[in-house]
């Protein structure tokens, strides 16, 4: 059975409409800080004991440059074609329906279940505090889901702004930790887990070859979700011009703060001591001082910002992703509507939900970012085979950004992002098993359903109408 195209008319649109030019480009950089900052403060840290310091170097070393290269590949890509599904719309033009649903399925695995899994680590950070009397963490899921999904009801430019407040506080807790430790670090302390019998070992891979491999998935944590930026398109002023500044100015800074933390965390305090911990900078710095301190409890509580800015923002991206999928017609059609405020309230609503029940009954915030990650590493791979399929096949296509590099720089990224699906596959297989499973549902829907359903002037179908009306006339 063929795919069937329905053309619905403007009342079925206009139900559908987000916020026209709430959000300029440092907006944007700041939302592309905020998605990511967490990984700073929490998670990197278990890498090393997987990889030793020199493992998790050269694995965060290999993330970084692929990140590097696919957000160049994404700012093209966004500047050429800027809608709302991004990742979904970019693949749907070079890789068609399939591509497109899987990709945008992929992406939503990795924005739904990341707020579940902060969430936990949230309620850990809260209970370890002692804030509030509570011992069990189901309290602080629900008020974070509340309150974070009631600000996006609000508006989606009262939300972003208040993210990047908050992300501003986080940043000064980095700042600080970062200026404390200069004094304390001491190369040799980066080297100071024992060597093991693996192939390969030595100080500086005390785990050997394997334990780079290992290391890979927590070389991702200082970077993962960087690419939900160009889900604001439909959002920012000048999304040709914005989109690209926006997503390279987050990157800097990310790469720059990943280099802080890898570099003075374990130097300060040795990486055996930082291995095993849930809250590795403030631990760091009791570590470092030989007690605690102001600047350790100064970096355990603004910390927590760095948790909460990321939740906030990635609640954002999933309820993007899923109201451009809706819109479009491969997810059911009502999941896209928006109100007054032009805010998808079903698409906040209906994930956090979900991702609300997953943190009660789940209660493991790392196995909940190992089904994310390994979501996130499947929409890399084809999101950089993307840019190169659209290089290739459409020349002419206008692109007020292009990546330095061109279909090189993209290239480099997949390899290294069907690496990075190996290592987390290896990493937990029960995690790499569940996700796999989530997309041969969605696979099952999609093409028993909605591909016979699709709504032929959604923007993301319009682009590839118009790119194949184009082919034809030549």
């Amino acid at each position: 059975m063929a795919k069937q195209y329905e053309t619905v008319d403007q009342q079925y649109l206009a139900k559908r409409q987000l916020k026209r030019g709430a959000a300029g480009w440092v907006l944007l950089a700041g939302l592309g800080v905020s998605y990511v900052i967490s990984g700073d403060f929490a998670g990197w840290n278990i890498g090393l004991a997987k990889g030793g310091w020199g493992g998790l170097l050269i694995a965060t070393v290999l993330m970084a440059l692929m990140y590097t290269c696919m957000v160049l590949g994404l700012a093209e890509m966004a500047s050429a074609l800027p809608v709302a599904g991004a990742g979904y719309g970019f693949a749907r033009r070079a890789l068609g329906p399939t591509g497109g649903f899987l990709t945008g399925m992929a992406i939503l695995i990795e924005y739904a279940i990341a707020p579940a899994a902060i969430s936990v680590f949230i309620g850990g950070y809260v209970e370890a505090l002692g804030l509030f009397g509570l011992t069990s963490g189901w309290p602080v899921f629900l008020v974070c889901y509340l309150v974070f999904v009631g600000a996006h009801l609000w508006g989606v430019g009262e939300a972003l702004r208040a993210m990047f407040v908050i992300t501003g506080i986080a940043t000064v807790a980095l700042i600080a930790f970062v200026v404390g430790m200069i004094g304390k670090f001491d190369p040799a302390k980066l080297f100071d887990i024992p060597m093991t019998d693996a192939f390969g070992a030595s100080s500086f891979l005390p785990f050997g070859i394997s334990g780079v491999v290992a290391a890979l998935v927590y070389g991702i944590w200082f970077f993962l979700a960087i690419e939900g930026v160009p889900l604001a398109a439909e959002e920012a002023r000048d999304p040709k011009r914005d989109l690209p500044r926006g997503i390279i100015a987050a990157m800097s800074v990310l790469l720059v703060f990943a280099a802080l933390m890898l570099v003075f965390a374990p130097g300060g305090a040795g990486s055996a001591a930082l291995q095993a911990s849930g809250n590795p900078l403030p631990d760091a710095v009791r570590v470092a001082f030989g007690g605690d301190n102001f600047l350790a409890q100064f970096v355990n509580y603004v910390g927590l910002a760095g948790l909460v800015a990321s939740f906030f923002s990635i609640i954002y991206a999933y309820s993007r992703q899923l109201f451009a999928l809706s819109r479009a017609g491969y997810l059911p059609r009502w999941l896209s509507v928006t109100g007054k405020r032009k805010t998808p309230y079903l698409a906040l609503i209906v994930p956090g939900t979900i991702g609300f029940v997953l943190a009660v009954w789940i209660h493991d915030g790392g196995k909940l970012i190992n089904i994310a990650v390994f979501g996130a590493t499947v929409s890399y791979v084809l999101l950089n085979v993307s840019h190169v399929v659209l290089r290739v096949r459409e020349p002419n296509l206008e692109r007020p950004y292009r990546t330095p590099g061109g279909v090189i720089t993209t290239a480099i990224a997949a390899v290294l992002a069907v690496a990075a699906v190996v290592a987390t596959f290896f990493v937990d297989v029960p995690a790499a098993a569940i996700t796999a499973g989530i997309m041969v549902v969605a696979l099952a829907y999609f093409w028993f359903y909605s591909r016979h359903h699709l709504v032929a002037n959604a923007p993301e179908e319009e682009f590839a109408a118009i790119a194949r009306a184009e082919k034809e006339l030549e």
